[in-house]
Order: structure tokens, then sequence, then C-alpha cells
């Protein structure tokens, strides 16, 4: 939350302080001019920026609510690139205008009192009504780039409020701030963030389909950095940075950055170095003496100043209008026009509908919902826990759900409609499901729905996989009775050999370590977290043989651990037929396994001497592609454009695998020159990032 929030933070502390400040500026003339009566008039103009910013904030929201998701991408893309003219535009001008600031408002406000009302509404008006509008674009790009809106909103009000601290303090001339420096600095911060926002903007125009390069990555990073790292979320919610880039965003972000960075900077230069040098004289100095060459001229003529009209005496007294009429119409007619632009546009807002749920009834007060994304709320108003599905009743595909709804809580159910048939199913704790009334929606395309899978669905797939470990555990106890063997005749060299055959087939058993229990410990345990490390009594199995095969260590030494070893990998065996293993189980090790090998094998922690990490992860991908072949039926019929994409994308990985391997040996993972090891990073990221659906896919529920 909090790192979504310091961009806002950093925008409603910098727009905030340039509005402020004018209206601080403008308050301080009046009041020091006598003309406190003038005052709501000033407050006026304000009221009206901010009804004029909200107003166009909640335009952004709801109209935006209604559209698809490719054109949410298209329309957020195209107010990304907005925003950036925007603040850019209103970078260079503060540049210029800070070091004259309050003298250029002086003027304004004098010109401003001698026109009338109208005008020094106006200019307060326009004094905050761009900061506004520029804060309300921000925090709408800012929130859909975060997925949330209580960072930005946190950062934001906390921004606005120290703002408003910062110019009260100025006008009561107890708090003064080299506004020069303070803009400068802020300035080239924010050139900064626009930078990340265009980037953002423009893959949003590319996954809403207006520009083309969506799969021409530049940057790759997604198997060497964890996108859900506290540092990487900290940089993805400041800059607007993600680890998979295109070459669209790369160069648009450094071309911005470096073209208007250049420019930015020159500026400041150049300002400070006319600051130096030339020193403009105060505006009423000028003034009287233009005023009295002007008197001179008119007396060298013959002629006397011209007097000042009389003011003529009105006939009758004029009406005067109630003093809350001009607040009441700033604020209202911008409401009002936005009103009418949400209703036009034939959205409705987020948690319209709120649809009930209970054991005896379900999706009461469902009526049919307009095309677009649409936010339910769900409330159960039964006593019991309930799972909650919108359905196609046809097929009974999920287009969303909600798990555990406790009794007499509402929670919200966002979900994409488009033209079908929907209903409500709700499953409570130990009931039957109750389907309610189908609707039928009319127009509108790109709803996705999820064909529900039940625990009768993966009983073959599961089977087929049981059999599959079995085989392989029978192997393993083959193979670690022969390296028990080895190292008792004291013959190390085959006992390495024969160490790693037996590793690639323990490690090709990954989708089933869940249920291995206490053996999976025992027999490819690592030393980590061991109060002795590899020295800890406890450290057995397959490393600790590795540890011992690669350090020099004697064979009496070694004797005891193989033993051991392969006396667990027997028992193992004889115990895996009555172990539970979980059919839900399946589906996560498709991700799971190849997400261990990226962060442990291809890393070189798990290595313990031997240098055989891209061995082990090559044993991992055969052990993933088995998993594949046993779920391909169900994968096939619900997302048949996936598995073409993992098999060239696991093919792709094999490749850089088999370049690693030089006939009985393999390249140690931290001895891959570096572009080697960003390729093989990013294929196997890119791979997991593929089979990241799965587990949603296949998730067993209970609507199935």
């Amino acid at each position: 939350m909090w790192d979504d929030a310091f961009p806002s933070f950093l925008i409603g502390l910098r727009e905030g302080l340039e509005g402020g400040l004018i209206v601080s500026i403008l308050v301080a003339t009046l009041v020091r001019a006598g003309a406190k009566s003038r005052l709501p008039q000033v407050w006026t103009g304000v009221l009206a920026a901010i009804a004029l910013a909200m107003s166009f904030g909640a335009v952004l929201t709801f109209t935006a609510a209604s559209l698809s998701a490719t054109a949410q991408e298209a329309f957020g893309g195209t107010l990304s690139v907005i925003a950036v003219a925007f603040v850019t535009a209103m970078v260079f001008w503060m540049r210029r205008s800070a070091r004259s600031l309050s003298g250029e408002i002086k003027e304004k406000v004098t010109g401003a009192l001698a026109m009338g009302a109208g005008m020094l509404i106006l200019t307060s008006f326009l004094a905050v009504g761009r900061e506004g509008l520029e804060t309300a674009l921000f925090l709408w790009t800012t929130a859909r780039a975060a997925g949330e809106s209580a960072g930005p909103m946190a950062g934001a009000g906390i921004g606005l409020v120290l703002a408003a601290g910062l110019c009260w303090g100025l006008y009561r001339r107890v708090l003064k701030i080299n506004l020069t420096r303070f803009f400068t600095a802020t300035g080239a911060v924010l050139i900064v963030i626009a930078a990340g926002v265009l980037g953002y903007g423009l893959r949003d125009l590319q996954e809403g389909g207006v520009l083309p390069g969506g799969t021409a990555y530049a940057v790759d990073l997604g198997g060497r950095v964890d996108a859900g790292s506290w540092y990487s979320t900290l940089i993805q919610g400041v800059f607007n940075l993600t680890p998979t880039m295109t070459w669209l965003q790369v160069v648009a972000y450094a071309g911005y950055l470096a073209v208007v960075m250049t420019l930015f900077v020159r500026g400041v230069r150049g300002a400070g170095a006319t600051g130096t040098r030339v020193k403009p004289a105060p505006a009423d100095r000028a003034k009287p003496a233009v005023k009295a060459k002007e008197d001179v001229k008119a007396e060298e003529g013959g002629q006397r100043p011209a007097a000042k009209a009389p003011r003529p005496a009105s006939a009758s007294p004029a009406r005067r209008r109630p003093v809350w009429a001009v607040p009441v119409a700033v604020v209202a007619v911008p409401s009002v026009v936005a009103g009418l632009i949400v209703a036009l546009s034939g959205s409705k807002p987020a948690g319209a509908q709120t649809v009930a749920v209970s054991e005896t009834e379900c999706g009461k007060g469902f009526t049919a919902p307009e095309p677009g994304r649409q936010t339910f709320q769900m409330h159960n108003t039964g006593d019991k826990t309930s799972e909650v599905y919108l359905v196609d009743p046809a097929t009974n595909a999920v287009y969303g759900e909600i798990e555990g709804l406790a009794p007499g809580t509402t929670r919200d159910l966002v979900a994409t409609v488009a033209g079908g048939s929907y209903a409500w199913r709700c499953v409570p704790t130990g009931g039957k499901a109750v389907t309610s009334k189908a609707v039928r929606v009319s127009g509108g395309a790109g709803a996705k729905a999820v064909v529900p899978v039940s625990e009768k669905d993966l009983a073959a797939p599961l089977a087929a996989y049981r059999t599959y470990v079995e085989q392989g555990l029978a192997t393993l106890v083959t193979q670690t009775r022969k390296l028990s063997d080895d190292i008792s005749a004291g013959h190390l060299d085959a006992a390495r050999a024969d160490w790693l055959t037996a590793h690639r087939t323990y490690s090709s058993l990954g989708a089933a370590y869940g249920t291995f229990e206490d053996f999976d410990q025992r027999i490819n345990g690592r030393p980590d977290g061991l109060p002795a490390g590899v020295n800890d009594k406890d450290f057995t199995g397959f490393h600790r043989l590795e540890y011992g095969l690669w350090h020099g260590q004697s064979p009496d030494r070694l004797k005891a651990p193989a033993r051991q070893l392969a006396d667990d990998a027997a028992g193992l065996r004889k115990a895996f037929p009555t172990q539970t293993f979980d059919p839900g189980d399946l589906p996560l090790r498709a991700h799971e396994i190849l997400e261990n090998t990226l962060q442990f094998e291809l890393t070189g922690d798990a290595d313990q001497g031997s240098g055989t990490e891209l061995a082990t992860a090559d044993a991992n991908l055969a052990g993933t592609r088995e998993l594949l072949t046993v779920l391909k039926p169900l994968l096939t019929t619900r997302a048949p454009k996936l598995l073409p994409t993992v098999d060239a994308d696991t093919a792709r990985v094999q490749k850089l695998l088999d370049a690693a391997h030089h006939g009985d040996s393999w390249t140690p993972a931290d001895r891959l020159d570096e572009t080697a090891r960003d390729r093989l990073n990013g294929a196997t990221g890119q791979l997991l990032e593929d089979l990241a659906p799965i587990p949603d896919l296949l998730e067993i529920r209970k609507s199935a």
C-alpha cells in the first residue's frame, strides 16, 4: 500500500503547494489591501475548482468501469499519456515562474480587483483548477497502476494536508522556503515519475490493441527478479518500472527522460545564470515614474491631466442576488455535467447491485447487468458460510467467485460481463448447491469463464501420476542401493556418477513432494537453518552425500549417510501407496516445481559442491512435462491456446539446459556467462508466467 502512496504523496504535495501558494498570495494581498470583503470571491473560485476536479474524477472512474477489459486498457493508456503531457507542461511552467511567483500573482490580483468580482473568481479558479484536474488524473492513473485506491488516496491526502500546512505557514510568515530550489528538486523527481507513467500508459495501449509490439520484450527479468518482493514492489509503485518491459516502453521511457530532463536542467542553469546578473526593478517603483512622465507631457502641451469622471448615481438600487447563489452554482454545474456524462454513457456505479446469498435462496435482487466490468455486492443473509459463483448455467462455466462468505457479511465480486446467460450458484457449508434464475445479457464481448473442475475430473490424472511416481520410487530404491554399495567399496568416482543419476530420478517426482511427509526432508533436505550447518547430525540424504563426495570426505564417513538414504528411499516406496495425495495439489505443482527451480537450482543456492544444479533443473523440467501430460485432457478443453504456448516455452528452456550439458558433465550455474544465465532465467520466468493460470483453471470448485 505505502509503496503506491509515495508517488501520490509527492503529487498531492506538489500540486497542493502550487495551487495553495497562489491562493495564499491572493488572500494575503487582499488582506493587506484592506479588501477582506472580497475574500468570499476567492474561496468561490477555489470551491469551483475543487468541484470540477472531483467531478472529473467521478467521470474517469465510472465511465472506465463500464468499458470492456480491452477498452479499459486503451482508455487508461490514453489518459496516462495525457497526464504526462499535463505534468511536463506544469513542471516547465513552474521552473520559469518559481523565482517571480509572488510578484506575478500580485500583479494579477491588482488587475482582478480593478475588473470586478468575476475576474477575481476566475483568477482563483484557474489557479487551483489546473492543479485539481492534474491531481485527479494522476490519482486515477496511479490507482489503476497499483490495482487499489487506498494507498494512492492516503498518499495524496497526506501530501495535500502537508501542502496546506506549508501554505498557512507561508501566509503567516512563519515558514520560509527557497521556492526555486524546492520546485527544481520536485520537478526533477516528477519527470522521472512521469517517464514511468508514460511507459505504463504505452503498455496499456499495447494490451488494448491500439499499439503494436505487445510481445516484443526488450527487458525480461521475470526469472531473476521476484515481482512480489518488497524492493520490486517499491520500484514498480514509485517508478512504474516492471521486470518485463517491451521495446516501446523502454525506448519511450529512456527517450522521454533524456530529452525532458536535459531541457529541464538546461533551463534551471539558464535561469540561475540570469538571476545572478539581472535584478529587475520592483513593479511598484516603476509605475510612479511612468505616471510622472505622462503628466509632464500633458503639462507641456498646455493641458491638465484628465480628471476621473464622477460616477453617475443609480436611479434605483440594484437588486442583490443571494450570497449563496454563486457558490451553489459553481458546485452544481460540474456535478450535473458529470452526472449526465455518466448517465449517458450507460454505466452504473460499482456495487449498484446487491445480491442476497443464503442456503435456501440464492441471487435475490439480481437483474440483468449491462455489458462490461461490473461489481456486485454479495450479502450473506443465511446462517451458514457459503461459496458464491457467477456461472453460465448452461455450461457451469465460472465468471467470478467468492470463497467463504460468512453469515451477515458483504463482499464485492468483480466480473466482466458480456453477451450470454448468467446465474448465481451458492454452495453453503454442508448443504446443497442452490442456483438462481438465469438472466440474459445482450451485446458485449470479452468475458472469460472457466469451466469448473471437480475431484472426479481429477481422479484419472491423479491415478496416472501416482503410477508414474510409484515407478520412479522403485527405480530410486535400486539406484540408492547401488550408490551405497559404491561408497562401501570405496569407489567414490562411481559413487559421484551414481549420486547424480539417483538425485535426478528423485528430482523428477516434484509434484509428489507434499505427499512424502517427513521422508522428503530426510531424503533431500538442505543444511539451511540447521544449528551446525553441514556438520549437523540431522543433515542427511542426497545433499549430505553431495557435500561429502565433493569435499574429500572418506568412505568411512559416508557409509552411514549412504545406508540411511537407501533405507529412507525404501521406506518411502513402501509408505507412498497409503499416503494421502490431494488431487488439488496436481494443478498447483504445475507451477511450483519450476518456481523452486528458479529460486534454488538456477541461483546455485542448493548446490553443496557437485555443480550439478542444471542437471537437477533438467529433471525438474522433465517432472513438470510429465505432470502436464496427465493434465492435458482437462487443459485442452479449458484453455486450448495455453498448451502450445507452454510447449514452446518448455522447448526453449530445454534447449538452453541442453547447451550446458557436455557428455557426463554439466556446467555449474555460477559458471554460466551472463548472457546464458539471463536467457535461462528469462525463459524459465516466461514459462512460469504461462503456467501460472493452471491452478486457477483446474481449481476444484464446489459449483462443478
